[in-house]
């Protein structure tokens, strides 16, 4: 009996055996709220027909990418600073417009 209470009272069974018993019940657990995740993708994840035409048509490929971008001007661009989280970005770009920095389109 003092066999059992020393083991109980040991470093194994007050550290060890609730951090396994914590990993294989997380990883359970993990498990069913991923199921859950991916039965709703699959119930709420269809894509209307018309939609799904409108996407085949879409003829973008990595080359007419490619071709649109050695089209533009890439060497010359201006460097324009975006305001502070802390600065309101209307009153920024109207005194950027004051000072002639800022074209106007």
């Amino acid at each position: 009996m003092e066999r059992l209470r020393r083991l109980w009272r040991g470093r194994t069974m007050t550290f060890g055996i609730p951090l396994l018993l914590y990993l294989v019940g997380g990883s359970f657990g993990l498990r069913e709220f991923a199921q859950i995740r991916y039965d709703v993708h699959k119930l709420h994840g269809k894509v209307d027909p018309a939609l799904k035409e409108k996407l085949k048509q879409n003829n973008v490929t990595l080359e007419s990418e490619y071709k649109k971008l050695e089209k533009s001007d890439l060497d010359n661009w201006e460097n324009i600073r975006g305001p502070r989280l802390w600065e309101d970005s209307r009153t920024v770009q109207k005194q950027r417009r004051e000072s002639g920095c800022l074209k106007t389109e």
